[in-house]
């Protein structure tokens, strides 16, 4: 599969932490936009705070690592559009996880700025591709982008046909690399000694610096050749993998509820069993994850691959310069519109 772009070809080595920058692009385009602000029942907020907060992790002056967030709250309560309902009309879109903007004076300080803290902030709609499932009422989950951004419902149809099609010789995989010191990542040493274990299991490893996990089509390729993809939470509970496995047709299979059922409410299916398999990380079946896999019927697994399949539309993000007409279907940010709308008229 080349993954170099072109006017014809959908993939892109895309960033994980991109989202805010490909929403924006796709909002500019969008049918639903206006420029009549009477007219307008959504106001989105240009902020790339993810890209903004990446700069600033080293930065050691709390004052300074805040200073654009508040500024940014300063000028938004001065518009008049803010003040007709105080900001509850108002949304961010964010490429990084929620804790990246909620740092407390309490507990270590991870490079976090307090955006997310900030009152007036409280007040809007925030999208996040990870949320704060305690401390987060107004937030909520946006997939990660993946590498596929077709302009066209053919390049969907195409890419959806060939995921059917796809032979898938390994039972399940995993990619990625132990996490150490990371409580919630504990699992992974678990899983990657199962996988290494099975001859059922397809592993890709990816400490050391490991060029293969760096390459979009060595990614896809080993997802695509696999009916199941262990999806273990890293230094965050969520995973762009989990997106990357669904573009693939693999059938995700979580630990924690929060790597993606607490997260993406707006995306996924109310019943997490018809697209996912979930495996406590404590109970016995994850340490015998081969066995309860093989237990599960081929006419099951054949209706939950049939299941992620049809979902990956609207877990993908069309390429920002798609013709609406040429699209043919909703994608994340169409999905994510349709939800937002609903939740701000119910608020206000």
């Amino acid at each position: 599969m080349d993954l170099q772009s072109s006017d014809s070809n959908p993939w892109f080595a895309t960033h994980q932490f991109i989202a805010e920058m490909i929403f924006h692009a796709r909002l500019d385009n969008h049918p639903c936009r206006t420029w009549d602000a009477s007219k307008a029942n959504l106001f989105y907020v240009p902020f790339y705070g993810g890209l903004h907060v990446s700069s600033n992790f080293r930065e050691p002056n709390h004052a300074i690592r805040d200073a654009l967030a508040v500024r940014l709250v300063d000028f938004l309560q001065a518009q008049p559009t803010w003040r007709n309902n105080n900001g509850k009309d108002h949304f961010l879109a964010l490429g990084r996880t929620s804790w990246d903007f909620m740092r407390t004076n309490s507990g270590p300080d991870f490079g976090a700025n307090c955006l997310l803290n900030l009152p007036c902030v409280k007040n809007m709609s925030v999208l996040t591709v990870e949320r704060n499932p305690w401390k987060g009422s107004n937030q909520h989950g946006i997939p990660y982008p993946s590498y596929f951004h077709p302009s066209t419902s053919d390049q969907m149809m195409m890419w959806q046909n060939m995921m059917r099609q796809s032979n898938r010789p390994y039972l399940f995989s995993f990619i990625g690399a132990p996490r150490k010191g990371v409580g919630k990542a504990a699992i992974r040493d678990e899983m990657i000694k199962q996988c290494m274990e099975s001859t059922q299991c397809k592993i890709l490893k990816c400490d050391h610096g490991n060029p293969k996990c760096y390459n979009p089509s060595e990614i896809l390729k080993v997802m695509r050749e696999s009916r199941f993809c262990l999806q273990a939470p890293g230094d965050s509970f969520t995973r762009r993998s989990t997106f990357d496995a669904i573009l693939s047709g693999c059938i995700p299979v979580f630990f924690s509820r929060h790597t993606a059922y607490t997260q993406y409410s707006w995306f996924l299916p109310e019943e997490a069993s018809k697209y996912s398999v979930y495996m406590d990380e404590q109970s016995e079946e994850s340490k015998r994850i081969e066995e309860v896999l093989m237990k599960i019927p081929k006419e099951e697994v054949d209706t939950m691959r049939a299941k992620v399949i049809d979902m990956i539309p609207r877990l993908t993000y069309a390429h920002p310069n798609a013709s609406h007409s040429d699209l043919g279907f909703e994608d994340a940010v169409d999905v994510a519109l349709q939800a937002l709308a609903q939740h701000v008229r119910d608020k206000i």
